[in-house]
């Protein structure tokens, strides 16, 4: 029988990395599939848990076995302090999926600002900024004008994976890291930011269908305008109630809406005009103008709705119908394969990415580093160094 190795771990590391990671003892026992009594032992210092239990224990609350080992708590300020109020959310008392997946976009914005230093250069000052009380259009108008992209060039993109990308580079030109956070076991959340400058960071769900993906991305970059006027605070020090939090909510969707369909563009479509004078909302042809506009046929009514386009009776009456074609029709999986280095820059975003090659490339960091920043194999990251030089404008913030 195998001698079991202990771990000589600092007992209170463990159960502070325990309670920040979110996690109860019992949730944790039930995780690791041990008695709470056990885990409890290991914590309060009267056992020491074996190499490979330590092991479980840093998968489970997302830190190193070296961690485990450090003499006193690191001097960290509060999770919710770093990002935005998220419905449905009580702060401080995340989901330890979701204190996982906004702890990694905080560390991402870290590492960004510190290539930055490495490389000499400094992040792009965000220049957007809005207020509660301005019309929502106009803030969706202004946003769209400070992201540069055309309603022709919209119109122009052959699929919705080009039109993520294309709004994606648009809102890391203005200096916000666009990065995806994991689903697993994240039920609600759509995309959440990290409001703080410069390098705000906005976090994208893993499951979110490309054509909701833009949506959330400029829904996040009107809560990152508003914080940057101090119109929204952290989770931390948002003192409104959920009625005044959901009018909040309300308006960015507005101004997000705004910015992805340009009143002008979206009134002026052929399949609007001729709906409009039928008065029949049909399906097919809600969708012909979601195609066009690479937004989902939701967005498009919703937006028609705002708009007045739509009265509030056949607004629902499509949702109905919707539905139903939805359900008679569920949506397949896409059989479409990514590389590993696909799938790292679509987690962690072309521009970081991109500090992360050119501080490489410049031998401002080791390879070693690299393969931890990026969450990458060694030699795929030598694959993406690689194909990277090939893209056009790459480098720093390229």
């Amino acid at each position: 029988m195998p001698v079991s190795v202990p771990a000589f771990v600092n007992a209170a590391m463990l159960a502070w990395s325990r309670t920040d990671a979110g996690y109860s003892l019992g949730q944790a026992a039930t995780a690791l599939k041990r008695p709470e009594a056990q885990i409890a032992a290991w914590e309060a210092g009267e056992k020491q848990p074996s190499v490979r239990q330590a092991e479980a224990l840093a998968k489970l609350y997302d830190r190193t076995l070296g961690f485990f080992s450090l003499p006193t708590p690191p001097n960290v300020a509060p999770l919710p302090t770093e990002y935005r109020r998220l419905p449905g959310v009580v702060p401080g008392s995340e989901s330890p999926a979701l204190r996982r997946s906004v702890r990694r976009l905080v560390h991402r914005r870290r590492i960004g600002l510190h290539l930055y230093a490495e490389l000499g250069a400094e992040p792009v000052d965000f220049p957007l900024r809005a207020k509660q009380g301005e019309d929502a259009e106009s803030v969706g108008g202004r946003i769209r004008e400070a992201l540069g992209i055309s309603v022709q060039e919209q119109l122009r993109w052959p699929s919705e994976f080009a039109a993520y990308r294309a709004w994606r580079a648009a809102a890391e030109r203005l200096g916000v890291l666009v990065c995806q956070f994991s689903g697993k076991d994240i039920s609600g959340i759509r995309g959440t930011s990290i409001i703080h400058f410069p390098l705000p960071v906005v976090g994208i769900c893993s499951r979110e269908i490309p054509l909701s993906k833009p949506f959330t991305l400029l829904h996040e970059i009107v809560h990152i305008s508003l914080a940057a006027s101090d119109e929204e605070k952290p989770a931390f020090s948002e003192g409104r109630n959920d009625d005044d939090w959901l009018k909040v909510e309300r308006y960015c969707e507005a101004a997000a809406s705004a910015a992805l369909m340009p009143k002008q563009a979206i009134l002026e479509d052929r399949d609007v005009v001729n709906l409009r004078m039928s008065e029949e909302w049909d399906v097919d042809g809600v969708q012909r103008i979601a195609r066009r506009f690479r937004v989902t046929p939701t967005a498009v009514a919703t937006r028609l709705l705002w708009l007045g386009v739509i009265s509030a009776r056949a607004y629902d009456q499509w949702k109905e119908s919707w539905a139903a074609y939805r359900e008679s029709r569920p949506e397949k999986p896409g059989f479409g394969i990514a590389t590993p280095p696909e799938k790292a820059v679509g987690r962690n975003g072309p521009l970081f990415t991109s500090l992360v090659l050119s501080a490489l490339n410049g031998d401002r960091i080791s390879s070693v580093d690299a393969t931890h920043f990026l969450d990458l194999a060694f030699n795929h990251v030598e694959t993406l160094r690689r194909e990277w030089t090939l893209r056009p404008g790459a480098g720093a913030g390229g």
